[in-house]
């Protein structure tokens, strides 16, 4: 009924239609998240949320809070906080507070505080103590642990370092009985989905779950208890998806609840822990030029399973370094399988390139799968961390890459940033920082492009251009109403913009009761 009038409408509606007065609203096609994390999303739900602290006196406070709601020895999980957030933090090394704060006020019960970027993690004494960590621990591949003039460990582990403590919670975890295991990931993928619906996300591009997380995914989606429309890359080791790639290929199962036709690797880490793998040293750390989290070769094997089994390959790359061997890797991979045409192969955040690399995003149809809120959020610290002229010629350059024929999809990172799409929308179109200034506007794009970047631009990203994007005959029915019309108000009103329903499939499956009581 797309188009038709009044009169038109009133043959398709019966006894149980549901007739909505969008009172001159904004409808637009359902936002289509395209890089994010569903399970950490609802694992970030249910935990300390230290996104907003500005101190990390205010991050002890709140593990001291835990603490006295806490059995001894039971787990203290946070996320979200990020130290150049912060005015001050007491004793730092490199910028990164040291545990003795959190520690005093936790001597009995390990505590583990997630980096915002999910790239680094704090661990306080008694979690230290429980992985055996030392000032003797060495680095393992593709990780650091941070110590101090000393040589002690301050508590903050880089990149892969961070497992050398998280795989004590994970075993852990592990003891727990099958059931328990199922109902806790359940109910954390239930989570998930609500917030995703509360915030007009209507399809969700996972980036990356084990086997083991998809089954339960596929499980739901086929009992219809997921509402989100889950696209998902796969996130496992060579020898497992050399083993099980064929028999997982998942494309629109459950009435087009679940699509498995991609993988994940992750070649670098981020710039704000300074893991991004850069092509010259850090600007403020002359001595790093990064972290190479897995090597090239183990990713080119991945690339060349992709190839032969016929599936998406989606790899995370944050400094020019990593996007330079990134595409690198996937020309050496497209040259020996011409019939590759369409591929759309991804590079997840592409956030720093180098000048003479852009072109080639165009060239060799490589996805740039980008989040708008990444730019505003990272832009305080990345004249530091880069210094003016690599930041200009290459960070978070959205229509130089456009301009090269590239296509350029939104999200948010969830849960490293929200999964508001109004906030990433706002900051995709505004570049604009909390304090008034514009990191770089020639960049940033036009209200009707960014729109698409977040609705048919992430839809073709993952070949679901003929399903969804945009409001068409013979679409699925997603559709999310707003309550200002974000491609037309003043820039200041965006953020103030809410969602007022989500719709998949022509069903509501979230109202928001402030605007819709009198319907």
């Amino acid at each position: 009924a797309l188009g038709a009038d009044a009169e038109e409408l009133a043959d398709f509606v019966g006894d149980e239609t549901q007739v909505i007065d969008l009172e001159g609203r904004l409808a637009i096609p359902g936002f289509v998240e395209g890089h994010a994390h569903f399970t950490s999303l609802g694992e970030s739900l249910q935990i300390l949320d230290l996104k907003a602290i500005e101190s990390w006196e205010e991050a002890v406070a709140m593990v001291r809070d835990a603490v006295a709601q806490a059995e001894p020895g039971e787990w203290i999980l946070g996320r979200g906080w990020h130290q150049e957030k912060f005015e001050n933090s007491g004793t730092t090394v490199e910028g990164f507070p040291t545990h003795q704060a959190i520690s005093a006020v936790s001597p009995d019960n390990p505590v583990c505080l997630t980096h915002a970027s999910g790239h680094a993690c704090f661990f306080n004494q008694n979690a230290m103590e429980l992985a055996s960590i030392t000032a003797a621990t060495g680095d393992p591949a593709g990780g650091e642990i941070i110590k101090d003039a000393s040589g002690q460990p301050i508590g903050v582990f880089r990149e892969t370092a961070q497992n050398l403590v998280k795989d004590v919670h994970r075993a852990e975890m592990a003891r727990r009985s099958p059931d328990q295991i199922d109902q806790d990931l359940r109910r954390t993928l239930q989570l998930a989905d609500e917030e995703c619906m509360r915030n007009g996300v209507t399809s969700f591009q996972d980036a990356g779950s084990p086997f083991s997380t998809i089954d339960v995914m596929k499980a739901m989606a086929e009992k219809g208890e997921l509402s989100t429309r889950l696209w998902v890359m796969i996130r496992e080791s060579n020898a497992l998806l050399a083993e099980n790639l064929d028999a997982y290929k998942t494309v629109g199962a459950s009435d087009n609840r679940l699509t498995v036709r991609a993988i994940k690797r992750t070649l670098d880490g981020a710039l704000g822990s300074r893991g991004a793998w850069l092509l010259a040293p850090y600007a403020d750390s002359p001595e790093s030029t990064g972290l190479n989290t897995a090597t090239v070769d183990d990713v080119t094997e991945t690339a060349r399973l992709a190839a032969e089994h016929g599936y998406q390959l989606c790899v995370h790359a944050i400094g020019d370094r990593a996007n330079r061997e990134t595409l690198d890797l996937f020309e050496k991979i497209f040259a020996a399988n011409p019939v590759m045409a369409d591929h759309r192969w991804r590079i997840e955040h592409a956030q720093h390139i180098a000048a003479e690399d852009i072109p080639r995003f165009g060239q060799l149809g490589v996805v740039a799968s980008m989040q708008g809120i990444h730019c505003t959020s990272d832009a305080v610290y990345v004249l530091e961390r880069l210094g003016e002229t690599r930041a200009e010629e290459g960070a978070y350059v959205w229509q130089k890459l456009m301009q090269s024929g590239a296509l350029v999809s939104n999200g948010t990172d969830a849960p490293v940033e929200d999964i508001s799409p109004i906030e990433s929308f706002y900051a995709t179109v505004t570049r604009r920082l909390d304090d008034g200034s514009v990191f770089f506007g020639d960049q940033k794009m036009s209200r009707t492009t960014a729109l698409e970047s977040y609705t048919i631009n992430a839809a073709k990203a993952a070949f679901e251009e003929d399903l969804k994007g945009t409001l068409s005959v013979g679409k699925l029915g997603d559709i999310v109403v707003l309550s200002k019309d974000i491609l037309t108000i003043p820039d200041d009103e965006i953020l103030e913009a809410q969602v007022v329903y989500t719709i998949v499939g022509g069903e509501v499956r979230y109202q928001n009761e402030a605007f819709v009581s009198g319907n």
